[in-house]
């Protein structure tokens, strides 16, 4: 694990009741930071997640809300922000793969228009809405923004070509935004392979796993350790997606 002393700051984090995202929010409480945890206010999880945090006396908040709900979204950040008193850190994590078995290309009848438009509003579209909501504060802190993309962005052989699609173009949105809010935000992204998490689609990962060099599933605090560098260090990288794979794709 890698460390940085987060005394002072404040960071929001979306989809962090389980897997990356809560790898990511306590790893940064625990380092010092006050945290906005987000996720859908129906997950049980949020609220045992924080109970559980702020019983080791860590500074953490819930920050219920639906990023796929364009009127929640930016409600969710604004009031984090207050109820932390700024916000240094937004790391887009929330995503769906929207099923539980990946769907093979060719299959357009499961992917068909409301598949669509789930996806595209919770994996793309909801990032963005968080950012247009958190841009002021992070600009006021000279902060920094992390989104989680997918290794499938870069090839597919994710859950599904939608899903595929929709980290590719994060992976786009991640070189915009870094136009649009440098100098004072950096704006990067990671792209995850595979991961120890209660994801909803599941995977066999066999053959993943006999090609990869480090032989081994990726965890949510790998994944927080890489979050940590481009929001806390990395003060001269911006625009770019790091991928943290454990070399499968190499």
């Amino acid at each position: 694990m890698i460390t940085a002393d987060l005394t002072g700051k404040k960071a929001l984090v979306t989809g962090a009741a389980s897997g990356i995202g809560l790898g990511a929010a306590e790893l940064f409480a625990t380092l010092g930071a006050t945290v906005a945890i987000n996720d859908i206010p129906a997950n049980p999880n949020l609220k045992r997640e924080v109970e559980r945090l702020r019983g080791q006396g860590l500074k953490v908040v819930a920050a219920p809300g639906d990023v796929g709900d364009p009127a929640a979204a930016g409600r969710m950040v604004e009031d984090a922000a207050q109820a932390m008193g700024g916000l240094d850190y937004l790391v887009n994590n929330a995503g769906t793969p929207g099923t539980r078995a990946p769907i093979p290309p060719s299959d357009f009848a499961r992917m068909d228009e409301a598949f669509w438009q789930r996806l595209l509003s919770i994996n793309l579209i909801g990032p963005y809405r968080c950012l247009v909501a958190a841009a002021p504060h992070l600009k006021a802190a000279r902060g920094a923004v992390v989104n989680t993309a997918s290794i499938s962005a870069f090839g597919g052989g994710g859950s599904s070509s939608v899903y595929c699609s929709t980290k590719a173009g994060l992976v786009n949105l991640t070189k915009e935004w870094a136009r649009a809010l440098g100098p004072e935000v950096r704006v990067n992204a990671i792209a995850p392979g595979m991961v120890e998490s209660g994801w909803e689609c599941r995977f066999d990962n066999t053959e993943s796993l006999r090609r990869a060099p480090l032989g081994r599933v990726g965890t949510p605090a790998d994944y927080a350790d890489a979050i940590l560098y481009l929001c806390a260090g990395a003060p001269y990288v911006t625009g770019h997606t790091l991928v943290v794979d454990g070399g499968l794709t190499i």
